[in-house]
């Protein structure tokens, strides 16, 4: 009891401090991600909360699985490299005994994965598209924040409305760069508004000028107009536009015979398989010795976690172009994993058998060699 209660309350402190560097870590990078992506146009600056709310629920997969099993392997190398490994061994505690108190820890664990990773992932997936979709369907001047240069969707056309505009359809004082096929113009006008005709958006400009530059001899042309129309795109299809797998639910894939739809699935029951076979990857790995300066057993556990999600990848690349099977890939890369993965427990358990007898005939031997010299004193 005292065995499996300790294992557990270290791995569990272990586990929540990894987390929270791993939560540090990725939510400063996905800030700077999101804060470029606003500033390229692809999302409305006032999306910055909530695309970071979402990025980082995309993310938590991957970051608690990895908290897991950095948990396990510092744990377990404590233990080595204090001896304490050899005194539960020394008790008849076998490495096959840890996976009791690993998995009573782990298996809350393994239900928020695949709770993430079959439910709230592919929702954060969907929220992120829904909100760059509607983004996109807005027109370019609604882009544009009063007071601010905004470039457009093809990055063709920087705009500028002053701040007294609605922000919506109409802009005031409306000032754009347009640069296209060597050359580049500069207009200005007092008032610009888009409107739809037949499937094609155009800018309607009032009383303003136009100053065209080209770039290869320095011409310029100065004209000047009351009305102006510049057509800016395509009026987007909503109807055209199809959903992204990572954004569809889980029972959809598994109703869906298409093999991109099977690809998502496999990555996702194969990355909570994954998950589970970090655990016991780490046991296995994780053996040391306190004579040993140097541990190189988190180096190769960090390595098996690149191979690992590498090969998740690679797993549904494989299905996705029908090299494979989805239910012969998750049951040949995850269910051989984790055959290897108990065969090695096994084999270390069977080396670690063999140097027990010889701890056991140690231990009255050195008792002996310390009461000998007292005895002689006396």
């Amino acid at each position: 009891m005292l065995f499996d209660s300790s294992v557990r309350k270290e791995l569990w402190r272990s586990f929540m401090g990894t987390l929270v560097v791993l939560l540090t870590v990725v939510l400063t990078m996905a800030l700077i991600r999101v804060l470029g992506q606003v500033t390229e146009g692809t999302y409305a600056p006032t999306d910055v909360g909530l695309m970071l709310c979402y990025t980082l629920i995309g993310h938590l997969p991957v970051m608690v699985a990895l908290a897991l099993f950095v948990s396990v392997i510092v744990v377990l190398n404590r233990l080595w490299r204090e001896s304490e490994m050899v005194v539960w061994q020394s008790s008849g505690a076998r490495q096959f005994n840890f996976l009791r108190p690993l998995l009573r820890m782990a298996w809350p664990v393994l239900v928020g994965v695949g709770i993430l990773s079959l439910v709230a992932r592919p929702w954060g997936q969907g929220q992120i598209q829904q909100l760059k979709n509607r983004f996109e369907r807005r027109s370019d001047i609604s882009r544009v924040a009063p007071g601010q240069f905004q470039a457009s969707a093809d990055g063709r056309r920087v705009f500028f409305i002053d701040s007294r505009s609605d922000g919506e359809r109409t802009g005031k004082n409306v000032f754009m760069v347009i640069s296209e096929n060597g050359r580049e113009a500069v207009v200005t006008a007092k008032e610009g508004q888009i409107t739809l005709e037949k499937n094609q958006r155009y800018l309607v400009l009032t009383a303003g000028e136009r100053t065209q530059t080209d770039l290869q001899t320095g011409e310029k042309i100065l004209s000047r107009f009351q009305d102006a129309k510049i057509l800016v795109g395509e009026a987007p299809d909503e109807q055209s536009t199809t959903p992204d797998v990572r954004t569809l639910p889980t029972l959809d894939l598994l109703r869906s015979d298409d093999r991109g739809r099977k690809a998502e699935l496999v990555w996702r029951l194969g990355f909570i398989w994954a998950t589970l076979n970090m655990v016991l990857s780490g046991l296995s790995l994780a053996a040391g010795s306190a004579r040993r300066n140097s541990n190189w057993n988190m180096v190769y556990a960090l390595l098996v976690f690149v191979v690992y999600s590498n090969l998740l990848s690679l797993t549904q690349s494989w299905v996705a172009k029908g090299k494979l099977d989805w239910v012969v890939a998750l049951l040949v890369v995850h269910g051989g994993l984790t055959v290897f993965a108990l065969g090695l427990i096994w084999w270390r358990d069977g080396a670690s058998l063999k140097r027990t007898p010889f701890i056991r005939r140690a231990g009255p031997v050195l008792t002996n060699l310390i009461k000998r010299p007292s005895s002689r004193r006396s």
